[in-house]
């Protein structure tokens, strides 16, 4: 059905897009260092290694500097969950889909890590991947960055809720949205097909007040969020015993239980 109703708006869509690309607010990527070591573990005990690799989200769009972002939060948040140095590295690129981001990897100086978190897909809404060509892509994307890194668990964002995106005008907002839940779907099934990987939902995130000012990144309150959600989901691979209420509740209480906020 989707099919159908591109074709049948084809016109209204494809013209809704290009007033989009042309008037969007265009922010720039977080400032500030991406790899560095937060925490005060013992100097001699080996850190914990993460590596957060995306898109523009990941990249920290929507906020002024790394500290308030993603892959330095959650670095932050999880030392103090765990006691431990972590050593952390983001690889990141405004505008990338899955395909990109493993073309971006293999360009890239890549670290050792124990942890690996994505955070991809808008991008390959909007250049309408079709669900099989997004997974193989991830796919691919998870196997090169297991071997490249060494890396025992992977955290996998799901996608941002475009059907809410205020920055994208009817219909193609609601075209957007269901296009998304589509791969955020076949993505979700296959996270979950092993031990070793998570998905970390972003539903919660369908409230625009909270948005950047670009109406489209993640605002400040929402990188907390979502910090903290991949710091519990982290923690749960370093600890399949740890509590997993929380991955189904969005109390903060649930999240304190494990140390990450």
């Amino acid at each position: 059905m989707l099919t159908l109703y591109k074709i049948v708006l084809g016109p209204v869509l494809l013209a809704q897009a290009r007033w989009l690309r042309a008037t969007a607010l265009r922010l720039p990527e977080a400032a500030g260092p991406r790899s560095g070591v937060e925490g005060e573990g013992r100097v001699s005990a080996v850190p914990l290694r993460l590596l957060v690799v995306g898109d523009s989200s990941a990249a920290g769009v929507g906020v002024d500097e790394q500290a308030r972002a993603l892959a330095q939060p959650v670095a932050r948040l999880l030392s103090a969950a765990t006691g431990r140095r972590v050593a952390w590295q983001l690889i990141a690129k405004s505008g990338v889909n899955t395909g990109e981001a493993l073309a971006l990897l293999a360009r890239s100086q890549i670290e050792p890590a124990d942890y690996v978190v994505t955070a991809l897909g808008t991008n390959d809404v909007t250049s309408q991947r079709k669900p099989a060509g997004f997974l193989r892509d991830y796919i691919a994307l998870e196997e090169y960055l297991r071997e490249r890194t060494g890396a025992m668990g992977m955290v996998v964002t799901g996608l941002p809720p475009l059907r809410i995106l205020p920055a994208a005008p009817h219909p193609l907002r609601w075209y957007l949205g269901r296009y998304a839940l589509r791969l955020d779907s076949a993505l979700r099934r296959w996270v979950e097909l092993h031990a070793a990987r998570r998905y970390v939902s972003l539903n919660w995130a369908a409230n625009p007040v909270e948005m950047a000012v670009d109406r489209y990144h993640p605002g400040p309150s929402q990188y907390h969020r979502w910090a903290e959600l991949v710091c519990e989901a982290i923690v749960t691979l370093i600890d399949p015993s740890a509590s997993l209420a929380s991955r189904a509740n969005d109390s903060v209480a649930a999240h304190t239980s494990i140390g990450c906020c």
